[in-house]
């Protein structure tokens, strides 16, 4: 019986470990929240905002953003994404991507506002994601309305 006893709480222990790795896993996916948006022959390192509080806050309060560096907000489905630059600091150049990762809309310069007054970008056409870029990065790279990003 004590065998048998010894057995089950081996299993019940493998089992925890089983679970805590998987955790660790998973989570650990979570972590690294970061994807390299490429044209051509220039890469960003974009931060992922996925969820509903990762999309709101955005680059809202950031002091700088790396040249090499981005947000790219993913979306489930295309749709008119109006964006807005409530305190955001930084001035950007923003892109509007479809799902075949098509630029189809480019806000040049958005410029950084306070709380109370601040610009909204409205394009006309549905996207998937939206990439913010710090402001330059478009005229720059030559990035213009119908390239494919790669990401």
């Amino acid at each position: 019986m004590s065998k048998i006893f010894n057995i089950s709480m081996k299993k019940g222990v493998k089992n925890k470990y089983i679970v805590i790795v998987f955790s660790i896993l998973f989570i650990g996916a979570g972590i690294d929240k970061k994807v390299s948006v490429c044209f051509k022959d220039t890469c960003f390192r974009a931060e992922v905002a996925k969820t509903s509080d990762e999309k709101i806050k955005g680059l809202m309060f950031r002091k700088s953003l790396a040249a090499d560096s981005g947000m790219l907000f993913v979306y489930e489905v295309e749709e008119l994404r109006p964006f807005c630059m409530k305190n955001t600091y930084i001035p950007l150049d923003m892109l509007w991507i479809n799902k075949e990762k098509k630029v189809v809309y480019i806000k040049e310069n958005a410029r950084p506002a306070k709380e109370s007054n601040y610009e909204t970008i409205c394009p006309d056409k549905k996207a998937m994601y939206v990439l913010e870029l710090n402001a330059g990065a478009v005229k720059r790279l030559g990035i213009k309305k119908g390239d494919i990003l790669k990401f």
